[in-house]
């Protein structure tokens, strides 16, 4: 399908900075089922705005510190390292005489002048432009498969490679938000249910819920579940072809739990329906769909590279809780394969007429599926 097909206007100014003051206070436009108009809500509506019983499920990843701001140890030359995926160690001589094991990851790179490979970059910790590296990365090439760059990753102190990037990492915020990370958004751009680091952007719509929150979807007879997608460049990466069917997503790391299966059987047998916080959790879903029981899913640990686009047979997703989405992308084009594209984009025009706030840090949307 044609990419301009999910094009609206933004103007720039409707692109939030900042999240909310408070996570459940921001702004909750509702597609009801029915049809109808849009209602604005808040979302700290959502207790009330889904049916008792409904299964809720989560993405429990956690967003690593993947922003990497160092420089090449023979220049000084700065260099952005950006890590996207973990993919394994092996033994380098990081020195001469030094060889020691070293983990290799899949990341983009920039600098001012072109990435020579081989080359180091030392890292220094966050509090700190000089001194001791507490990282150094090593620009081993291109991948062979993704286009992505392989890179090496050492602690010059034998500090674990976790604690080094917590230590000189930063919040990989999308560049749509137009300033440097601050200590806030170490939590803000953090789920509450986070546990399982991988994640080198926010599931966004999760984003906006509670502890509080869950505990009101209990009351409402509401259950939880997660899953787990690390969330890459597959989910966000620009569209630059005409056609969708044309557009290369890149392999995102999910697994589904046997007891998020149950769950869903379980929601199945007493016809409750599933509700899915945010796009990635889609995904991991629509991923797992179990081809023998429409509507179930199967425990599974894999990798998707799963591109929804109006045509898609849906399996499991009943609602979604999403926020609002660039232009011209893969998630606009998922939100329109769900709910219908004429509908979306004429909310997608209300909510800028209403000053909705967009992308990461802005509004959301409640939807149910149609047809």
């Amino acid at each position: 399908m044609r990419v301009d097909a999910f094009h609206y206007e933004l103007p720039p100014e409707l692109i939030a900075q900042r999240p909310a003051e408070e996570r459940e206070l921001a702004r909750l436009m509702h597609l009801p089922s029915g049809g109808g108009d849009p209602e604005d809500r808040r979302v700290s509506d959502l207790p009330d705005l889904l049916p008792p019983g409904a299964l809720v499920v989560v993405n429990d990843t956690r967003v690593i510190p993947a922003r990497l701001l160092g420089r090449k140890r023979e220049t000084g030359g700065r260099v952005e390292v950006l890590l996207v995926r973990r993919s394994g160690t092996r033994e380098l001589e990081v020195a001469p005489g030094d060889v020691r094991g070293v983990e290799v990851w899949r990341a983009l790179g920039k600098a001012s002048k072109p990435l020579k490979f081989g080359a180091d970059v030392e890292v220094p910790r966050r509090e700190a432009e000089t001194g001791p590296a507490a990282l150094v990365v090593r620009l081993l090439g291109r991948a062979d498969d993704d286009g992505l760059l392989e890179v090496a990753l050492w602690s010059p102190s034998g500090e674990p490679i976790d604690a080094a990037l917590r230590a000189c990492g930063h919040v990989p915020l999308p560049p749509y938000i137009k300033r440097e990370d601050e200590p806030g958004d170490a939590d803000r751009y953090q789920t509450v249910y986070a546990r399982h680091d991988g994640a080198v952007a926010a599931p966004t719509a999760g984003l906006h819920l509670t502890n509080a929150m869950l505990g009101r979807l209990a009351v409402r007879g509401c259950d939880v579940a997660s899953v787990t997608l690390h969330v890459g460049l597959g989910t966000f990466q620009p569209v630059t072809v005409e056609d969708l069917d044309q557009h290369p997503m890149h392999a995102e790391r999910y697994v589904v739990s046997q007891s998020t299966a149950d769950a869903v059987a379980r929601a199945r047998a007493r016809g409750a329906p599933i509700v899915a916080i945010g796009t990635t959790t889609v995904r991991a879903l629509e991923s797992a769909a179990d081809p023998e029981r429409p509507g179930h899913v199967r425990a599974t640990s894999s990798e998707t590279r799963l591109l929804v686009q109006p045509g898609y047979a849906w399996k499991v997703v009943d609602g979604l809780l999403t926020n609002f989405h660039l232009p011209r992308s893969t998630l606009l084009a998922m939100v329109c394969a769900f709910t219908g594209a004429e509908p979306v984009l004429a909310a997608y025009r209300a909510a800028v007429e209403q000053r909705y706030r967009f992308f990461s840090y802005g509004d959301a949307m409640l939807l149910w599926r149609r047809g």
